[in-house]
């Protein structure tokens, strides 16, 4: 079965500020996420849920969408074999599973994610 996109990430300066238009233009729910520096956003029926997130530092601007695999180190090093780079991960997250960055070999970079559990 193909690995599918599951979450995207949009990075900020203003939380509070991305959150306002974001929520005026798409209608979206955005509420307190895991940890102090992300908003979550639920979507209203159909779509894939995401976040917000305030760094602190660069990069400050930024998309990312994340697969989701059953083994991100053994992806990472798929990707590695195959041309892309690891760029940060595998980190676990607080409520279970794990996230890391990679660049394709055109420089694009993409997240991956395992599920809690």
């Amino acid at each position: 079965m193909p690995a599918p996109v599951v979450h995207f990430e949009i990075g900020c300066r203003d939380q509070a500020k991305a959150a306002a238009f974001y929520r005026s233009v798409f209608d979206w729910q955005i509420g307190p996420g895991a940890n102090a520096a992300a908003l979550d956003i639920a979507p209203a029926g159909e779509g894939i849920g995401g976040h917000f997130t305030s760094l602190g530092h660069e990069p400050h601007h930024y998309v990312t969408v994340y697969i989701q695999v059953a083994d991100i180190a053994a992806t990472l090093e798929a990707i590695v074999a195959q041309g892309g780079e690891k760029v940060v991960g595998p980190i676990p997250l607080p409520g279970g599973g794990a996230f890391a960055w990679f660049r394709d070999p055109d420089g694009t970079t993409l997240g991956l994610s395992t599920p809690p559990g």
